[in-house]
C-alpha cells in the first residue's frame, strides 16, 4: 500500500505527477484515493522539494513491497471467512483449499486495466455465492465486506453476490494473479456480461489482495493480554463520546460524527494490564500490517494516559453499532485533545487485539 506522507498543503495535481512515477504497478489507485482526501491543497512546492519527496516515496515503496513479498507468498496465503455465518464461527481456507475450489471462469473486462479498458480477460476463481452457500449467513444479513491485505475494504450487497457470478479470482488468462494485477486473490465483477455493474460496482470495488470476508458484522471480541472482552464487558466501563471526522473515510459520512466508546486506559485497567512507563500498546486489526515496523499503530504509555484514545463500538446520535462496512465492530478513534501528537496516525479498523510491548 502506498503511503502518502503528511505534506497536506501540496498542490494535488503536481503531487500526483511527481509521485506516480515512484509507484509499483497496481498502487496508483491507492494514491488517487489519498489525493482525494487532500481537498483544498493550494501550495505549489519547488521542483527540488518534489524531487526529495519523490525519492522518499521510491525508498518507502521499496520497503513496503519487500515486506509484502516476504510475508505474502501465494503458498502461504489464507482466506478468512468470518462474521454472521450460519454457526457464527470463523473459518480459514488455506491456499491449497482455495485452488481446489477455484474452478469457475468469468470472461470480463477489468475495471483496473485502464490502458486497454475494452480488453476481455479470462479470470478463474471461486464464486462468492459458493462460499456463502457452504458457510451460510444468518437471517437479517444484507451485506458482505471484503478486506484487503493492506486493510482496504469494500461492502457488497448480499443479494448481488448470490445472483451474479462475482468471483475471487486466483488466475488470469491461465496464469496465477500477480501482485500488480491484484493477486493472489482479486475480487472480480462480471461487468461484460452484466453491464449495469460498471456503475453499481466501479473500479473502487475491485479489491486487490483479498484476505478476509466478513458476512454481516462480527460480534465485539477484544483480546487484551490473556483476556478476551466482549461488548458487555466494555459497557461496564466509563463511556465517552467524541465528535470527530473519522481518520479513514470508507463507509462514513463526511464531516464530524459522534463516536461512542471506552478510553484505552480504562480497558487496560479493567484487564489488569499495567503498562510500563516506557511501554507501548500495538493496536492490532485484521491484518498484521498494523503490526509491522513499516506502518505500525503503536501508542505510548504517555499517549494513552494523557488524551482520549478510544476504542469506539457505536456511532451517531442514536448510538448505532459500527457495522463492518464502517470498519466495525470496534475502531480506534482519537479525540481532539490528541490531535497534536496523533495527527496522521492510523485509525485502525476491525480492532481485535491490544498487544502490550514493554
Amino acid at each position: 500500500m502506498f503511503l502518502l506522507s503528511t505534506h497536506y498543503s501540496l498542490r494535488c495535481s503536481t503531487l500526483v505527477i511527481a509521485l506516480s512515477a515512484a509507484m509499483p504497478a497496481g498502487l496508483y489507485s491507492t494514491l488517487l484515493m489519498a489525493v482525494v482526501y487532500l481537498g483544498g491543497c493550494t501550495y505549489q512546492p519547488s521542483d527540488e522539494q518534489l524531487e526529495v519527496w519523490r525519492q522518499e516515496a521510491i525508498a518507502h515503496n521499496g520497503e513496503i513491497v519487500a515486506d509484502n513479498a516476504k510475508n505474502t507468498q501465494e503458498t502461504e496465503w489464507n482466506l478468512a471467512i468470518q462474521g454472521e455465518t450460519t454457526n457464527g464461527k470463523s473459518v480459514t481456507l488455506n491456499w491449497q483449499q482455495l485452488q481446489d475450489i477455484a474452478t469457475t471462469h468469468v470472461k470480463t473486462t477489468d475495471a483496473n486495466y485502464v490502458i486497454q479498458p475494452n480488453q476481455v480477460f479470462d479470470f478463474q476463481g471461486v464464486p462468492v455465492s459458493k462460499l456463502l452457500q457452504k458457510f451460510g449467513y444468518q437471517p437479517g444479513v444484507t451485506e458482505v465486506t471484503f478486506i484487503a491485505y493492506n486493510s482496504y475494504q469494500v461492502t457488497v450487497n448480499l443479494e448481488d453476490l448470490i445472483k451474479y457470478p462475482i468471483i475471487l479470482a486466483i488466475a488470469n488468462n491461465g496464469k496465477p494473479m500477480s501482485r500488480n494485477q491484484g493477486g493472489p486473490i482479486y475480487l472480480v465483477f462480471p461487468q461484460t456480461q452484466y453491464p449495469h455493474m460498471r456503475q453499481q460496482y466501479p473500479q473502487s470495488f475491485w479489491v486487490f489482495y483479498v484476505s478476509n470476508i466478513i458476512v454481516g458484522t462480527e460480534p465485539v471480541r477484544l483480546r487484551v493480554g490473556k483476556q478476551e472482552l466482549n461488548l458487555a464487558d466494555l459497557e461496564t466501563l466509563p463511556q465517552v463520546t467524541i465528535s470527530e471526522t473519522v481518520g479513514y473515510r470508507s463507509g462514513w459520512p463526511s464531516g464530524k460524527v459522534k463516536l461512542h466508546g471506552v478510553r484505552m486506559r480504562n480497558i487496560l485497567d479493567f484487564a489488569k494490564v499495567k503498562l510500563p512507563t516506557a511501554g507501548e500498546v500495538v493496536v492490532q486489526g485484521k491484518r498484521k500490517t498494523h503490526h509491522n515496523n513499516l506502518n505500525p499503530a503503536k501508542l505510548t504509555s504517555a499517549d494513552i494516559q494523557n488524551c482520549d484514545i478510544l476504542l469506539a463500538s457505536k456511532w451517531g446520535d442514536n448510538k448505532q453499532p459500527i457495522p463492518a462496512k464502517m470498519g466495525g465492530p470496534i475502531t480506534l478513534a482519537f479525540g481532539s485533545d490528541c490531535q497534536a501528537q496523533t495527527q496522521g496516525w492510523r485509525w485502525v479498523t476491525f480492532v481485535e487485539e491490544l498487544v502490550i510491548k514493554p
